[in-house]
């Protein structure tokens, strides 16, 4: 049987007893969450998961406002509350525009005349772990604004709206 080397040891055994190394813990010790390491497709949609108490929602949808009006800033926070989306024009498509929904399909809107991009009006984006619809909102807002040709490569056009399935 092949001997692990000893300068490998401990960080074998932090994995073999679930214990972050000191690269997985953060300024203050507590372990990173690290979610994007994980395979989340036995999670329910709109959840967390069962093992997420009410406190944990609560916790995660209050810093997910936190982040999301830092993220947009005063102004556009509260013309989000007051119209309930935010509207971006692209940068590619000219006269089209995102129509950005907290926990929605993004929304793609033509005027007449304008060269529809898509094939049906709405783009599907989840991430790919459950996060709170808030938060998401605010990726969704920054990759639209600075990262359009991302969006248009891993959207899924859909021809009706719906609510995202991994955030809740």
């Amino acid at each position: 049987m092949p001997r692990l080397p000893v300068a490998r040891l401990p960080s074998f055994l932090n994995r073999l007893l679930r214990r972050p190394s000191e690269e997985q813990l953060d300024a203050e010790g507590a372990p990173l969450e690290l979610p994007w390491t994980q395979h989340w497709e036995w999670v329910p949609k709109r959840s967390a998961g069962r093992d997420f108490s009410r406190e944990d929602y609560e916790r995660a949808r209050r810093r997910a406002r936190e982040i999301a009006r830092a993220t947009l800033g005063d102004e556009l926070w509260q013309q989000l509350n007051r119209d309930g989306h935010l509207d971006l024009p692209s940068r590619r498509f000219p006269g089209v525009v995102y129509r950005l929904r907290v926990g929605r399909r993004i929304e793609v809107i033509t005027p007449p005349g304008v060269r529809e991009p898509w094939p049906f009006p709405y783009l599907c984006i989840n991430p790919t772990y459950p996060l709170p619809e808030e938060e998401f909102f605010a990726h969704l807002y920054l990759y639209v604004r600075d990262r359009e040709d991302e969006v248009i490569r891993v959207a899924a056009p859909q021809p009706w709206d719906q609510r995202l399935g991994r955030t809740f």
